[in-house]
């Protein structure tokens, strides 16, 4: 009989990487979930009282408390098989207003979140020659979308930063896969005034995703409409793409940014 997979994931406390931890739960696998929110992690290990969870309340923007996070994990149950650097905001910004600070944060989190995730974890795969890293990156990194600047910049350079790790590991035999969700159903989109095509549930999402990281995909779209979308996206011209998107409907500022 096989050992059981052993995942860590950040951003567990809701969303993506809530329902990612369930569905790695329903699979039987060992987790280790960070998230800000230790009551939220607290009710999700409860809820799930046959499976062996544990929990690290830290923020991704804090290296050294993920690092710390990392080693506690590695010491309880070894090196994991998967890790999902999943945490993520999405901050209505608009340059010249003052937004800055949310510019940094939502870099912070998204995308040197998502370095520091592997980070604890990158050279013991290296050395084992296994293992799989995998960045929750956005259809939104493909193009700007106004309004998103924050946002698309961050899943942008995401989306870069995966490609260039996959190529780097291939040689040692260690899996990067990039999972790009489209609009998927969690409280992040529930706050989105603006009509989103091909919305998918959470769950569909998070077992499509697990079943995508099982198989070591380089590159995984949800849902399948949006890879169209997203790759003609990604040739229209400029000058049509800045004709077609000047008028869209745009994610709000939050209060105090």
């Amino acid at each position: 009989m096989s050992e059981p997979l052993k995942v860590f994931i950040t951003g567990a406390s809701s969303g993506i990487g809530r329902a990612l931890a369930a569905e790695y739960a329903r699979r039987g696998a060992i987790l280790g979930l960070v998230a800000r929110r230790a009551d939220a992690l607290a009710d999700f290990r409860q809820s799930h009282p046959d499976c062996s969870i544990s929990i690290y309340p830290a923020d991704v923007r804090d290296a050294a408390a993920l690092a710390h996070a990392a080693q506690q994990f590695v010491a309880a149950h070894g090196q994991p098989d998967v890790v999902i650097a999943n945490a993520g905001v999405s901050r209505g910004v608009v340059t010249g207003e003052g937004d800055l600070g949310a510019f940094r944060d939502v870099m912070d989190t998204n995308y040197f979140g998502m370095v520091a995730t592997f980070e604890p974890f990158a050279a013991a795969m290296r050395d084992a020659r296994r293992g799989t890293l995998v960045g929750i990156a956005s259809v939104a990194g493909v193009r700007g979308l106004p309004g998103s600047g924050a946002y698309s910049a961050s899943k942008a350079a995401a989306l870069a930063y995966l490609e260039s790790l996959r190529v780097e590991m291939r040689p040692a035999g260690v899996k990067v896969v990039t999972i790009a969700p489209g609009y998927i159903r969690t409280p992040m989109t529930a706050r989105n005034p603006y009509p989103m095509p091909f919305l998918m549930d959470v769950e569909r999402f998070a077992a499509k995703s697990a079943d995508a990281i099982a198989q070591g995909r380089a590159f995984a779209v949800f849902p399948w409409p949006m890879r169209i979308a997203a790759a003609l996206l990604r040739v229209l011209p400029r000058w049509l793409y800045d004709r077609a998107f000047e008028n869209a409907p745009r994610k709000p500022r939050a209060a105090g940014q």
